[in-house]
């Protein structure tokens, strides 16, 4: 099934939102393309755990006469008014299960309440498609789980679309819509889109409240999955808005993120550090692929320093800590569920019932100081430069083939979870492809706070490093 550029299953947030403006495409024509593709492409992909057609189509009906009425006589319309979007299900959806890619939870009671990212999409005008697959409880960086299976990465099937937000990642590649929220707690939005070839979005703490909190802590972020940088713009302007349930949450920010976007980095500073100072394997073309966007960036007017932000592999602060926090989730099941949970979520809850108090307020004054290690060292720079992953996608595999333990978990992917403890906004783009067609990432790393800052540079990435989208070559018509 070759993409087309008519087809507006491959048509950006941005570019839908013009076409409704200008009547050249209205909601509805696009939802329905979108479940078209769905109903054809997800059997192979296994993207979701839920589409809704019925109450999508009832959205892009309104969203369809919002925009009519807009152009009659200038009524508001929604930020987002009629773009396809999905929901990764760790997070509470009105009406819809959130099951966690577990059979511990049932889909049989009352699902009432919206999390906070939900709330703010419905508001903003969005067409909610459905739910999308995430391992249980979003425990590790690929997608599979008992309950929902394996789910695959839409430039090979026979490769992982990482995780754990693998569903959403996978959706948007395949243009099954071009918004979906993802969460990261070690890599969770960047390991999946820079493997599905997408922008994705780790705003700085706080930034995007959340409601629950997550049990895995002050880790946990949540962010956008998009096609384009300015449609992580867009979407990071809806989603920041304020929430009074998340008491972890930053001030209200009415910042439009859009504003700036295109400015450039001609003058920016940039450290570049393609091991961190301590990554020992990073596959060749992955750094041949960062090594020519750092080049990209010079030519465009950044300078750039190659050097190393000086601390150590923090893995056994972010492991240490995550185990912990799946420990506290299986202490809270009874036998018969922990005997259907995933082989891998038992092994880290079984390594996280080791940690004691006392190692725990080891790890989080260790954290501590990265953190105020980080905010000294990025005084100097504007980005920090680093691969987003260290190798491509790796074989797609159902849950519990391998030994987990904390370098199975995340020694692959280096460069995330250091900045989930730090708490930094974090992007991913887009920088090439492998000599197996597989997507290869670049990552931007920002000061606190200055998420503004990191679209920015990816921004102008992106500018001069397009990327094709997958063919989809395997689709049958």
């Amino acid at each position: 099934m070759p993409v087309s550029p008519t087809d507006p299953c491959e048509w950006t947030a941005s570019e839908l939102l013009a076409a409704y403006a200008s009547a050249q495409l209205s909601p509805v024509d696009a939802t329905r393309a979108v479940l078209g593709r769905i109903e054809r492409l997800n059997p192979s992909l296994n993207a979701f755990v839920l589409i809704d057609q019925e109450q999508a189509l009832a959205s892009a009906r309104a969203s369809e006469e919002a925009w009519r009425q807009h152009r009659a006589d200038g009524t508001p319309v929604g930020a987002l008014e009629g773009v396809p979007t999905t929901i990764k299900d760790l997070i509470l959806t009105r009406g819809w299960p959130t099951l966690r890619g577990s059979h511990t939870l049932s889909a049989d009671q009352p699902w009432e309440i919206d999390a906070p990212v939900t709330a703010r999409l419905r508001e903003a005008g969005t067409v909610l498609l459905g739910k999308t697959t995430t391992p249980e409880y979003g425990c590790k960086g690929e997608t599979n789980s008992p309950r929902s299976g394996l789910t695959r990465n839409p430039w090979h099937l026979g490769r992982t679309p990482g995780g754990s937000s693998g569903g959403a990642a996978a959706a948007v590649a395949a243009g099954l819509g071009p918004l979906a929220v993802g969460t990261d707690g070690a890599g969770s939005v960047r390991i999946p889109a820079a493997f599905c070839g997408n922008v994705g979005l780790k705003p700085s703490f706080g930034r995007v409240p959340a409601y629950p909190l997550s049990p895995f802590g002050t880790v946990a972020h949540l962010g956008p999955h998009t096609m384009s940088v300015r449609d992580a713009a867009l979407m990071l302007n809806v989603m920041s808005k304020p929430d009074p349930r998340d008491w972890t949450s930053l001030p209200p920010d009415q910042r439009d993120y859009t504003v700036g976007l295109d400015d450039g980095v001609r003058g920016l500073r940039m450290a570049y550090s393609p091991t961190l100072g301590y990554v020992r394997t990073l596959h060749p073309e992955v750094a041949a692929a960062v090594d020519r966007g750092v080049r990209l960036l010079e030519q465009l007017g950044a300078h750039i320093d190659a050097v190393d932000p000086g601390f150590d592999d923090p893995l056994h602060i972010s492991t240490g800590l995550w185990f912990a926090g799946t420990s506290s989730i299986w202490r809270s099941l009874t036998d018969s569920q922990r005997a259907v949970t995933d082989p891998d979520f038992q092994a880290q809850a079984q390594i996280g019932q080791s940690i004691d108090l006392a190692r725990i307020h080891e790890l989080t004054m260790a954290r501590g100081a990265l953190g105020s290690h980080m905010r000294q060292f990025m005084t100097r720079y504007d980005v920090l430069i680093t691969p987003s992953v260290a190798i491509p996608a790796f074989e797609a595999r159902p849950a519990g083939s391998i030994e987990m333990n904390a370098q199975a978990m995340l020694g692959w992917t280096p460069y995330s979870y250091p900045f989930n403890l730090t708490q930094q906004p974090a992007i991913t783009v887009p920088c090439g492809l492998s000599s197996e067609g597989l997507p290869l990432g670049i990552q931007f790393v920002g000061r606190m706070f200055d998420d503004a800052m990191v679209l920015r540079v990816a921004r102008a990435f992106e500018s001069v490093c397009p990327v094709a989208r997958p063919s989809l070559a395997w689709a049958v018509n």
